[in-house]
């Protein structure tokens, strides 16, 4: 047999060839887009091809790519089939891996876990956080693949539960509040009004706009004074949540 390339980089390829897409691809791994074109790039060096073509915004596979495409993805499934049945002679405890966002991981998966444990004292619960668990489009293209991919039982999502070849349950609606610290809530309404203090956002949500934000609050409540108040943003709702218990916002 002739020397493989790394495995992981061949992976990563198979998923982005699959996908025509890069950061497709860096969500279906829960990698960034940048880890994948690392991966892709060590792989065209090593085989002394390129696989896709570099267009602005977008890429295209190859010829070479194309060939090989159909086997490598057979490939990868036969070895994902193969890792499947060497699980069923594991450890027979019933171990379940659960992936969320990390807001929801921390603050309702995280603080239910002993109600779990005292319930089935057998189990043992994975729990992987991770921003790659929210859906801002109907068709995300999110799927059981995905799922057996990275070794996840059950994945808690914010998004509109449109998936294909899984069997989402609804947990919640989501509902969302002006929040602030109760030392800010408590105090004169004009202390809320201080323009030091920044307006807080979770981009998690943003990317749900037009149906999230703060201009659509200030619309609804005819404020639209407040909308010169400076904006902090963060990428994690767990961080923005705890900044404005912090009072800082």
């Amino acid at each position: 047999m002739s020397r493989l390339p790394p495995l992981i980089a061949l992976s990563y390829f198979e998923v982005a060839a699959r996908t025509k897409s890069f950061a497709l691809a860096a969500k279906e791994l829960n990698v960034t887009p940048a880890a994948i074109s690392h991966q892709v790039k060590a792989l065209e060096e090593y085989l002394g091809v390129e696989l896709f073509v570099r267009h602005h915004r977008r890429v295209s596979l190859t010829p070479a790519a194309r060939a090989a495409l159909p086997e490598l993805h057979e490939g990868f499934q036969v070895i994902a089939d193969a890792v499947e049945k060497i699980r069923l002679y594991a450890d027979e405890r019933n171990v379940i891996t659960v992936c969320a966002e990390p807001l929801f991981a921390t603050k309702w998966i995280v603080p239910r876990l002993h109600r779990f444990y005292t319930r089935y004292p057998e189990a043992e619960v994975r729990l992987q956080a991770s921003l790659h668990s929210v859906d801002p489009k109907p068709d995300c293209g999110f799927g059981v693949s995905q799922l057996k991919r990275a070794g996840i039982d059950v994945s808690v999502r914010l998004g509109y539960g449109d998936y294909e070849d899984v069997e989402p349950e609804c947990l919640m609606r989501l509902d969302l509040v002006p929040m602030a610290a109760s030392a800010l809530a408590n105090a004169e309404s004009e202390a809320l009004l201080d323009p030091a203090l920044p307006l807080l956002c979770d981009r998690t949500l943003e990317r749900f706009e037009p149906l999230c934000g703060w201009q659509r609050w200030f619309n609804i409540v005819q404020r639209e004074d407040l909308a010169q108040f400076k904006l902090l943003q963060f990428g994690n709702g767990l961080l923005a949540l705890e900044t404005a218990i912090a009072g800082s916002g």
